[in-house]
């Protein structure tokens, strides 16, 4: 079932094109205050750090209510040292993976990517967010995946955000084993059938496969504003023929950022 904010993203005529002649993609997130919508976000998002059905258990012997105990042990810190900016870069991830999933129609596990840190202010490794799309049942070299690197601006920045992540994207195909080594592992605690899913992709020689990539850059829209987008370079990224390029903005992000995560919390 696709979450209802998905309906407030929305791709917009404007389309920006590089020095280079590459087509950026442009897209809004229209956020309302819809209590409704956005309490059915929250606990989409929280999903992502805590199950629900786990989250007594959890709690049990800590002494913290529902809300104190995911504000300050799973959620990212709203204040302290590196916890914003890891807000951003989660929020960015998850609405990235919401799109490859609800919009474009990959299928985009999540499983405890979020769940098992330690520190809940320092993000993983690996590449940031992973789509697959199966042409059939067996495998088949029309099998997709797409790995994509997110990035987001929510705060002003001089930097070009969707430059780092094509820079970081160009280091996905490094670190693509190791993230589906770790991604079919999670996914072993569910399905075994899951995990199979993923293994398909481990072995190019013998199981030929399609590989894309993306980079997206989430930003506030004062930020993108003032954000040199349109010099952005792809021709030294190993897969530009197939990169894509997108960039995602919407009013008040941070904003929106702290009251889901706040909304998350309380509403659990």
């Amino acid at each position: 079932m696709t979450p209802p904010h998905v309906k407030w993203l929305n791709k917009t005529k404007e389309v920006i094109k590089t020095a280079e002649g590459v087509v950026v993609e442009v897209w809004e997130l229209n956020h309302q205050d819809d209590p409704a919508v956005l309490s059915a976000w929250a606990k989409h998002f929280r999903q992502h750090y805590c199950l629900d059905e786990e989250l007594p258990e959890l709690v049990s012997g800590t002494g913290k209510s529902h809300s104190e105990f995911l504000t300050e042990i799973k959620f990212p810190s709203a204040k302290l040292g590196s916890g914003p900016a890891t807000r951003s870069g989660d929020f960015g991830e998850i609405l990235v993976a919401d799109y490859l999933e609800f919009v474009l129609g990959y299928w985009c596990p999540r499983e405890h990517r979020y769940e098992d840190r330690i520190n809940a202010n320092v993000s993983d490794n690996g590449s940031d967010v992973v789509g697959f799309r199966f042409a059939s049942e067996k495998p088949s070299p029309k099998d997709e995946i797409f790995i994509v690197e997110s990035k987001s601006g929510l705060r002003p920045t001089k930097e070009n955000r969707l430059q780092t992540a094509v820079t970081d994207s160009g280091k996905d195909r490094l670190r693509e084993a190791m993230t589906l080594s770790a991604l079919k592992k999670r996914l072993l605690r569910k399905s075994r059938d899951a995990a199979l899913k993923v293994e398909r992709f481990q072995n190019e020689a013998d199981r030929p496969f399609t590989r894309l990539s993306g980079a997206v850059a989430v930003l506030d829209e004062l930020t993108a504003a003032k954000m040199e987008l349109d010099k952005t370079q792809v021709s030294e990224h190993p897969n530009k023929d197939k990169l894509k390029l997108v960039v995602i903005k919407g009013i008040s992000m941070m904003d929106l950022v702290h009251s889901l995560y706040e909304r998350a919390a309380n509403e659990a």
